[in-house]
């Protein structure tokens, strides 16, 4: 794994070879997760659309320097306007399509809706805060006390303890409670895919109907059957299918005029 270094202290990233001339993916992870936890996701995907691609790991994740603890209200939107476009300029990456899961999907949206990018892809994606949203965290939270998630964070995270707690606590604080981003969807003019299992542990199908509303460009919705909150991990066939799709469809003019990633 390569680290480059960011004024909020060190990243770990990796990069996926690709075409030169289109535009790279680059994946955001979700509120747990890390470069290691998309498993073989972004190289089948890369592969698929022929795009190279940029996968890292946020501050306090995987192998990637520690976080702010406890961690602001403001935390992805801080991500979205500070540490992302940082990360992007420092590698001369410019309008990639962002591939974001869950917490990763708000940042993407937040991203897209200041700065330009080819395309978004947003799977399982947090608008606004569901009671769903809280008792999935919850039961996150007494599995992870029992010790089963935090062996299994602790094969991905140099300090597993410190990430389930940053992401759980600011989740279930009161002040977050009020968290929501539906004000920055009329700026997302690019087009966007929208996918969410109908068995999501931490979100409603309600996600995505706002987000077809406010969007500012068009979208594109895909709902897996008997799917939880990780599609890419239990349906990876069918999400790589739809990005596929999508992105041959949506995105026909983002060749890049100089090797991105």
């Amino acid at each position: 794994m390569t680290v480059i270094e960011l004024r909020d202290g060190p990243v770990e990233y990796r990069r996926i070879e690709g075409r030169a001339d289109l535009r790279p993916l680059v994946f955001l992870h979700e509120g747990l997760g890390c470069v290691a936890m998309w498993a073989r996701f972004p190289h089948a995907l890369a592969r698929a659309t022929g795009r190279p691609a940029l996968v890292y790991s946020r501050h306090g994740y995987g192998g990637s320097g520690p976080a702010r603890v406890p961690r602001p209200v403001t935390y992805l939107h801080n991500e979205a306007t500070r540490v992302l476009p940082e990360l992007l300029d420092r590698l001369s990456v410019a309008n990639p399509v962002l591939v974001g899961h869950s917490d990763g999907a708000s940042i993407a949206l937040l991203y897209a809706s200041e700065r330009p990018v080819s395309a978004t892809v947003a799977l399982a994606p947090h608008v606004f805060i569901e009671p769903e949203t809280l008792a999935g965290i919850r039961r996150a939270r007494a599995s992870f006390d029992a010790g089963e998630l935090s062996r299994r964070l602790a094969r991905f995270h140099d300090a597993p303890a410190t990430v389930f707690g940053a992401w759980s606590d600011v989740w279930l604080s009161p002040k977050f409670r009020g968290w929501n981003i539906e004000g920055s969807l009329p700026g997302i003019t690019s087009p966007t895919l929208l996918i969410q299992g109908d068995r999501d542990q931490y979100a409603t199908l309600r996600q995505l109907d706002t987000l077809e509303k406010g969007l500012g460009g068009s979208s594109q919705r895909v709902e897996f059957t008997h799917c939880g909150h990780s599609p890419h991990l239990e349906r990876p066939q069918e999400t790589q299918d739809a990005i596929v799709r999508f992105l041959s469809s949506s995105v026909m003019t983002d060749h890049a005029s100089v090797t991105a990633c």
